[in-house]
């Protein structure tokens, strides 16, 4: 029976790791996400029965359950070099006047690939298993980073044939009979990167939480492998793609570069698809050149292309320095800059009272758009970079995505210029500014500000807050200045009749703006808490919030020790929320809201009163390899349940994992039903997205 058991839990693994690598790295996927969860279901499931049978490959064992002390430092088994650098085609026909000096009358023939601008890192595969990661470091050691990398979903936690190789029959690429097999070891290299759509949600969270956004995405992915909790790096997705080898046994893993990229392709492991091979330097200058014009298509950054000799046996004669390969080289695209004048600096007020300078430029092209508008992020950076209206400037995109000034061209500054002084009053209501503590913004402390207004009112009636469809920041604007709107609530005392009689409004047009606004009424409480504009807290951290504490009334009570206790809420986010919570301007903000009829209603209600845990209170003790405290409330929130923080006689049902402790005692006594949370899940099992 034990084999049996066995049989059936590596079955189903061998399922999903095929569906992972098709829906991951193929996007080719085969079955829909509903019976993808009913394959993790039940392995999650067979796991929890025979703990014992688990291994750490496993699909469901890619999550950490607690966040690292720290990184340690491990050793390459073979540096991980780096590599000469060019601009121009006259250094790549240098490069193969080299290449053919100590080949002599050997022919080389080149691979040509994208090079991605991430972080580089090494995986190391023992029989087939994931076993480390680490990042590139000084190229003799670096981070341990496996919890973090093992997140990653196109990375496999065990390699497997998921094809058979396409190697032409003249060479040896396999072992002697043939067939490809997995090697005892394999040491792969490769990046870490973050898709562009990915940065820029990352970025939009962080702005709405009022943090310093990422400047570009190598840095964003860099930061995100540092974090010590994999689960938070889990939600970042970030991708891999292989690129070269360290070590490996048997050594005559392949004879060549662009097969051994095949074979690593038929191993389930992610390679960069962006690759040509080339005869000759010309076709590799041709090649290059065609990849400057196309890398504004791809999803992700690449900031050039790197040339390699095909044959492995070549770039063993070829050998390296002490620093680089002779047998490779990196070809850099010039980051794309434009020349433009500075025609004005203005400084935009944000909804918690965040002043940001924007350089108002005179417009122009620059990878692939029209640029008129650069941040200037903060004064401490304006005064840096010495950045003056009527300056000629340098602008580039940062990581091609964000438009940011580079550097002033002093030789054409205009003698009348003067320094741009960072404002000692808002500009837009007059009142005093203060800078942060420990920080660089510096903001307006006036609660009335008429700028923090209009920008709060279009964050709370925003898609991802209160979702009021025609409330947009023009139509507030007008509003605000025919002071029809001064707070949250003023929305919700608009008559038809005040509508219709604005400039572009009709009777139709009122009809539908006072209808979204009546309906907006019933959004939940995380849709109101993300629309507060409460410091720190974005979507996430009010999805969190509200899943914990479940009504406004809890929130306004908490004190900083039980924020604090809420995993996902850190100790500065904790103080913000209480400090927000504990104004008399708050409070009579939210008895406002709630007199217009807001009904505020906590996860129970809000996602499904005809959901089969509708009305009970559900409370989760122990722990659960793979989710989040938080995800597995937002599961129970899904089906109409409302997660408890502690067992009462309130209490409908205990869900225990391992090691449950005192609540899951406290629940048998009071006699509350309890079940285990593979049956939890089995009966209730979790979308995709709790698995990224």
């Amino acid at each position: 029976m034990g084999e049996s058991v066995q049989e059936s839990m590596e079955s189903l693994r061998r399922r999903i790791r095929r569906h992972d690598h098709l829906y991951y790295v193929l996007n080719t996927p085969e079955i829909s996400d509903r019976q993808y969860d009913e394959l993790f279901a039940q392995l999650k499931k067979l796991e929890a029965a025979h703990p014992e049978l688990i291994t750490p490959d496993s699909p469901t064992q890619r999550v950490a359950g607690k966040p690292l002390e720290g990184f340690t430092t491990v050793p390459h088994s073979v540096p991980m070099l780096s590599m000469d650098n060019t601009y121009s085609d006259d250094d790549l026909r240098q490069f193969d006047q080299r290449v053919r000096k100590i080949l002599g009358d050997q022919k080389p023939r080149y691979v040509v690939e994208s090079k991605i601008d991430g972080v580089a890192v090494s995986l190391r595969y023992e029989n087939g298993r994931l076993a480390a990661a680490a990042t590139r470091g000084d190229g003799t050691s670096g981070d341990d980073i496996t919890s973090n990398v093992r997140t990653i979903t196109s990375v496999p936690l065990r390699l497997e044939i998921i094809e058979p190789p396409s190697a032409p029959a003249q060479t040896t690429l396999f072992d002697t009979a043939g067939a490809l097999e997995v090697p005892e070891l394999l040491e792969v290299r490769g990046e870490v990167f973050m898709p562009n759509k990915e940065f820029e949600r990352i970025n939009r969270r962080r702005q709405e939480a009022d943090e310093a956004p990422f400047a570009n995405p190598r840095n964003a992915t860099a930061g995100s492998l540092k974090l010590l909790d994999s689960k938070t790096v889990a939600g970042r997705k970030l991708r891999f793609l292989a690129y070269a080898l360290g070590q490996v046994r048997p050594v005559n893993f392949a004879e060549g570069h662009s097969r051994m990229l095949e074979k690593l392709r038929s191993l389930s492991l992610p390679v960069n698809p962006n690759y040509e091979v080339a005869e000759d330097i010309g076709q590799v200058i041709e090649i290059c050149r065609r990849w400057e014009e196309k890398r504004y298509k791809l999803d992700h950054q690449i900031d050039g292309m790197v040339v390699k000799v095909d044959s492995i046996a070549q770039q063993r004669q070829l050998g390296q320095t002490s620093r680089a390969p002779r047998w490779c080289i990196a070809f850099k695209f010039a980051a794309e800059q434009a020349e433009t004048v500075v025609q004005g600096i203005t400084v935009q007020v944000g909804k918690t009272g965040a002043l940001t300078p924007v350089a108002n430029l005179t417009p122009v092209h620059l990878a692939g758009t029209t640029v008129s508008r650069a941040s200037l992020h903060n004064f401490d950076e304006v005064k840096r970079k010495d950045v003056r209206e009527g300056d000629t400037v340098l602008v580039e995109k940062a990581g091609e995505i964000i438009p940011q000034v580079v550097q002033v061209n002093k030789n054409k500054r205009p003698q009348t210029s003067k320094p741009f002084e960072a404002p000692s009053n808002c500009p837009q209501c007059g009142e005093p500014v203060a800078k942060d503590e420990q920080g660089v913004y510096i903001r307006c402390v006036n609660p009335g500000c008429p700028a923090q207004l209009v920008e709060r009112l279009r964050h709370f009636a925003g898609r991802d807050q209160m979702d009021i469809e025609g409330l947009g920041i023009a139509l507030i604007e007008q509003l605000v200045n025919e002071r029809l709107l001064t707070s949250f609530a003023d929305i919700y005392r608009l008559k038809k009749e005040q509508l219709a009689a604005l400039e572009r409004m009709g009777d139709k047009s009122a009809d539908n703006l006072i209808n979204a606004i009546r309906a907006s009424k019933n959004q939940p409480l995380e849709r109101v808490l993300a629309g507060l504009g409460i410091l720190h807290v974005g979507k996430r951290a009010a999805q969190v919030l509200a899943q914990e504490l479940a009504s406004i009334q809890d929130i306004l009570q908490a004190d900083v020790e039980r924020l604090e206790q809420i995993d996902e809420i850190g100790p500065v986010m904790a103080q913000s929320i209480y400090q927000f919570c504990h104004t008399k301007r708050t409070r009579a903000m939210i008895d406002d809201l709630l007199g217009e009829g807001l009904k505020m209603p906590g996860p129970d209600r809000a996602l499904g009163k005809k959901g089969p845990l509708s009305g009970k209170t559900v409370v989760l003790t122990g722990s659960v390899p793979g989710y989040t405290r938080g995800q597995l409330e937002e599961l129970i929130a899904a089906h109409g349940g409302r997660a408890g923080g502690s067992v009462s006689k309130k209490t409908d049902l205990v869900v225990y994992g391992e090691n449950p402790g005192s609540k899951l005692t406290k629940a048998e006594n009071l006699g509350i039903e309890t079940i285990p949370v593979d049956e939890f899940l089995a009966n209730f099992p979790p979308n995709r997205i709790f698995i990224n």
